[in-house]
């Protein structure tokens, strides 16, 4: 087994991935319509809105992955990346009513729930010698402060040195900040102080506040959600990055919102990760939702690794997208296919119809049946080791008396 480190702000990424990316292009015969872009790409130029709305308008699907994939193949060659992950939503107890959410109770509703530190912490020794990262993130609890999840996070950080802890969205920062009087960056400092490792993505939806008001009124704004990263960024805590489409958005907004994205990571390079995914409409309240095919599903992948230059992994999220399109998307420029999750809720009562509970091999051979080498990192994208695909050892089983 192959081990290798990274920096945070390089997460693996080859550091000539420009020039490998100039000879990866050379002697192609793309379409009149690409050739600018492809140009654009060898010379390590940024792309402009204008030429995302000419690879969304582009009729040949086929030759967008063709291009984003040589982007990805630069960056990292044939790795491919996931990660033993858990799932633990330490409530479903919201404040808010986000139209697209399913996940979401009031705190009357019989099925709502909120785990104490003991609860959370027999969520964790479930899985503790099979998982290397807890990601956490869950509704706005009316009585639930800064100082209950500093408690929390160094209780597992105590109990679990070695878990990392990706906790808590951008909206759940503003909320604490909001219980606790507190600045984000003072929120944030506490966290990291108390163990938290890194920041999700989750809570950007698009960050248009016109369409926000409509879908998750209530929640962060756009300046908010970038601004709760900045400080993040600035006192060195990692993060993901998030684009929920296929719900009342238009291209343009999509395309914006990976502008942003990719100005705020210039300053840090600190957004690891961008993680596209689409509406799930079972058991939510946006009739109006456009919904995405998985033609346009691939698309936005292959658009978002040409869009996004200073964004160094794009990840096909399988608990979304589940693990055939995750596959294909593999051939579109996504590089990750997050990890094995173990548990899951919020894509679940949405719709999600993936499979939890993989283990190493079965998130491998996912990964090696696309063509690709399956690489087991952690959290930050800093440890690295290749995984050598190697099944289950079967269970001897009786012969049958004839």
């Amino acid at each position: 087994m192959t081990e290798w480190t990274s920096t945070l702000t390089l997460a693996g990424c080859d550091e000539n991935w420009v020039q490998n990316l100039a000879n990866l292009l050379a002697g192609n015969n793309w379409s009149d319509n690409l050739k600018s872009i492809v140009k654009k790409l060898a010379n390590g130029e940024r792309l402009s809105i204008s030429d995302g709305h000419i690879l969304y308008s582009h009729q040949n699907l086929h030759e967008i992955g063709q291009l984003a994939n040589m982007v990805k193949l630069a960056r990292f060659g044939k790795n491919v990346f996931f990660n033993s992950n858990v799932h633990i939503n330490q409530t479903n107890i919201c404040v808010l009513a986000c139209k697209f959410c399913a996940f979401r109770r009031s705190k009357k509703q019989s099925d709502a729930y909120e785990l104490s530190i003991d609860d959370y912490l027999g969520e964790m020794e479930k899985y503790s010698d099979v998982i290397d990262e807890v990601h956490s993130v869950g509704g706005l609890h009316p009585d639930w402060d800064i100082d209950f999840y500093e408690d929390l996070i160094m209780a597992a950080k105590n109990k679990y040195p070695n878990i990392s802890i990706k906790a808590l969205t951008a909206v759940e920062i503003k909320h604490l900040s909001n219980q606790s009087s507190t600045s984000f960056v003072e929120t944030l400092s506490r966290l990291k102080r108390a163990g938290l490792d890194s920041l999700p993505g989750g809570g950007a939806e698009i960050l248009n506040d016109q369409v926000r008001e409509i879908i998750c009124n209530g929640k962060e704004s756009s300046a908010e959600y970038l601004e709760i990263h900045r400080m993040a960024h600035s006192l060195g805590i990692p993060s993901n990055s998030t684009m929920l489409f296929g719900t009342i958005e238009n291209i343009d907004d999509r395309l914006n919102h990976m502008d942003k994205l990719r100005n705020l990571a210039d300053e840090y390079g600190l957004f690891q990760c961008f993680v596209p995914y689409p509406f799930l409409p079972d058991s939510t309240r946006l009739p109006e939702a456009q919904l995405a095919t998985s033609n346009e599903i691939l698309r936005t992948i292959a658009v978002s690794r040409l869009m996004l230059d200073s964004i160094p992994h794009i990840k096909a999220y399988r608990m979304n997208i589940g693990d055939e399109i995750a596959e294909l998307a593999l051939n579109y420029g996504a590089d990750d296919v997050d990890g094995t999750v173990r548990q899951e809720s919020i894509m679940h009562l949405a719709g999600a119809k993936s499979s939890l509970n993989y283990d190493i091999y079965q998130m491998a051979k996912l990964v090696s049946d696309a063509g690709y080498v399956p690489v087991k990192r952690n959290t930050t994208y800093t440890q690295f080791s290749s995984v050598k695909l190697e099944p289950p050892k079967r269970t001897k089983r009786l012969k049958m008396i004839q």
